[in-house]
């Protein structure tokens, strides 16, 4: 059983470790993470202008609707206003900003049915984020920007968490993905050509968990959960945002959820800034972690 915890008042060091447990959690927008939203929300509406960007999708060509999300994207990633509500979003959340590092936030798109679902608007398999590099102790953060409903979320095939499936992330180097792969993205239209990690066997897609947050409100996961993008057939573009955390003192003392079948190489820990003054994390720290999803102490053996 996956338990959903809803506007918890948890500490915060209980709440990482039943994230590392696989415990899911919701809460309602604060204010900083409403204002994220509204930020989004305004840059996405200009450059969709003069359509409505949840429906754009009827009278835009796909080709240039990835222009336009070309430039969207990296406008938001590096404005910065969204680092700055971030770090006051995770301090609301009782996250401690001298301890706790985030990565850039994006801004992601999953357009209805097969309009666009590549590239600039992938629709992720079911996945882990730490078949990409990430570490266990890793915490994601999903906010979405304009209502969602269960057939434009995400789904969480919990019962994966703490079993294996075969997967290709020994193929996968996050250095590599950097130099080649992101660069490709706005190439990728209706099929996404990109070696990503994927599973190697089939896998039960029920039971699944679907978190409905408000606009503004947020999921809160483990990198380690089995999670896939859910077919979008509400006729809307679903908008939201994403981001990443680690705390240091769990990331020293290798603390995080269980490494049950990750083999990639690199690291995504150096994408990562502090969220009190945005100074990225000690290159002792992301050494432990050079090798691969997990700390030396915790690869698996077999």
């Amino acid at each position: 059983m996956t338990a959903v915890y809803l506007d918890s008042a948890l500490d915060e060091q209980e709440r990482r470790d039943r994230l590392y447990d696989g415990e899911l959690f919701g809460f309602s927008p604060s204010e900083s993470s409403a204002a994220l939203c509204r930020l989004a929300r305004e840059m996405s509406e200009e450059a969709f202008a003069p359509h409505r960007p949840e429906v754009a999708h009827e009278s835009i060509p796909a080709e240039d609707y990835v222009q336009i999300l070309a430039d969207l994207k990296p406008r938001f990633i590096h404005d910065p206003r969204c680092k700055e509500l971030i770090g006051g979003m995770l301090a609301e959340f009782g996250c401690d900003v001298d301890r706790t590092y985030f990565d850039v936030p994006r801004l992601r798109t999953m357009a209805h049915v097969d309009y666009l679902k590549a590239g600039l608007a992938l629709q992720f398999h079911a996945h882990r984020d730490t078949w990409f590099s990430a570490p266990q102790a890793q915490l994601n953060w999903w906010l979405p920007v304009y209502a969602v409903q269960p057939e434009n979320s995400m789904a969480f095939h919990t019962r994966y968490f703490a079993e294996p499936l075969k997967n290709s992330s020994a193929d996968y180097d996050y250095d590599e993905w950097n130099r080649t792969g992101r660069k490709a993205a706005a190439t990728q239209i209706k099929t996404d050509t990109r070696k990503q990690p994927e599973a190697l066997e089939p896998y039960d897609v029920e039971p699944q968990v679907r978190v409905v947050p408000a606009v503004g409100g947020m999921v809160v996961f483990s990198a380690a959960q089995l999670h896939s993008t859910v077919p979008n057939t509400t006729g809307r573009t679903r908008f939201s945002i994403d981001f990443r955390t680690v705390n240091l003192d769990d990331l020293e003392a290798g603390r995080g959820a269980p490494n049950v079948d990750a083999r990639c190489t690199g690291t995504t820990l150096r994408d990562h800034l502090r969220a009190s003054d945005l100074e990225p994390l000690p290159e002792e720290v992301i050494a432990l972690y050079e090798g691969g999803a997990a700390p030396r102490e915790l690869q698996p053996t077999g």
